[in-house]
């Protein structure tokens, strides 16, 4: 792979700051937000010259993302989703543990959402295709927090449940290339840099 594939976490939203599990509820970012996605594009724009393909979420907080980032997203895809809570949408992770002792989205079952083995699927499908199409240049995907750190943890073959070890803060952006044919994480959470 000559060419490079960036993932852009959206912007914070209310949810994202008090630690609710936000995966199916389409937020707003908070200005905060707004500010960081504006200044992710920038960012971006210091990194990438041209995009051959960028594909977003279709939740409206990385769709707006993108869009204040300045990127003409070519396709929108559910593929990109965050992962699914089901029943503990909304619920943060110290109210999960009230009845569930030491969970977390990378260790127990989600009850009514997905599992890891449905994550890792969904982002094999969107890495098999940022890989076509990163032939033509450099791929961005715009989406969201634990579902980016599946797709690194992808990219270097790991399960999704490695995603763990990867940090991606609101805004923050990820670049994946290779070296000599290995895959390689060139840069992890990059952050906007914000103006005063």
């Amino acid at each position: 792979m000559a060419n490079r594939l960036f993932l852009l976490r959206h912007g914070q939203t209310e949810w994202s700051v008090n630690g609710r599990h936000t995966g199916r509820t389409d937020i707003p970012l908070t200005p905060a937000g707004e500010s960081q996605a504006l200044a992710a594009g920038g960012t971006l724009r210091s990194l990438v010259g041209g995009p051959s393909l960028v594909l977003s979420s279709p939740r409206a907080r990385a769709l707006r993302t993108a869009a204040l980032a300045g990127l003409r997203v070519d396709e929108v895809t559910e593929d990109l989703a965050e992962w699914d809570y089901g029943d503990y949408e909304g619920v943060t992770t110290p109210q999960i543990r009230e009845t569930v002792p030491g969970w977390t989205v990378w260790t127990h079952p989600i009850p009514g959402g997905e599992s890891a083995d449905e994550v890792s699927a969904r982002a094999d499908r969107v890495l098999a295709r940022a890989r076509r199409d990163s032939e033509a240049g450099d791929v961005i995907l715009v989406g969201h927090g634990h579902f980016s750190r599946v797709l690194v943890a992808r990219w270097l073959a790991l399960p999704a449940t490695a995603g763990v070890h990867f940090g991606l803060d609101a805004a923050g952006i990820a670049v994946l290339g290779d070296e000599r044919g290995e895959p390689q994480i060139e840069h992890l959470n990059l952050l906007p840099a914000l103006e005063d």
